[in-house]
């Protein structure tokens, strides 16, 4: 599997709070390879949605991918891992960091902001995790 497609999401109640992830991975054809979402624990807003993009990440890097198109509906997020916003919280640098250590395993990435609306299925994914606790 060569190239895929990630929806990631993150969720936090109360900002920091208790937090989940959720993301849809999808071939090429739009086709559902694997899906993530649990529980991350306490955490910002912005944590959580690092955390989809690192654990999506890490799924499709498990899965044989060399590229990946990642869409996100968090535009600070988007615009951090792309280097147009500084980090400057220190608890995102790391994350970032991360990121962009997976992204540079990969032949080829690009990292989209959407709208809302079109990151349902890893938005439901999350707060479906945050419900089961």
């Amino acid at each position: 599997m060569k190239k895929v497609i990630i929806y990631a999401d993150g969720a936090s109640r109360g900002n920091p709070g208790q937090a989940a992830i959720g993301a849809v991975i999808l071939d090429e054809q739009g086709r559902l390879i694997a899906s993530v979402s649990r529980r991350i624990g306490r955490a910002t807003n912005n944590q959580a949605e690092y955390g989809a993009v690192i654990t999506a990440l890490e799924e499709a890097v498990r899965l044989g991918s060399r590229q990946v198109d990642i869409r996100l509906d968090s535009e600070l997020v988007v615009k951090q891992i792309n280097g147009e916003y500084r980090v400057k919280k220190a608890t995102l640098k790391p994350l970032c960091q991360q990121v962009k250590q997976l992204l540079g395993s990969l032949e080829g990435f690009t990292v989209a902001h959407i709208p809302r609306r079109q990151n349902m299925e890893a938005d439901k994914l999350a707060n479906k995790a945050l419900d089961m606790g």
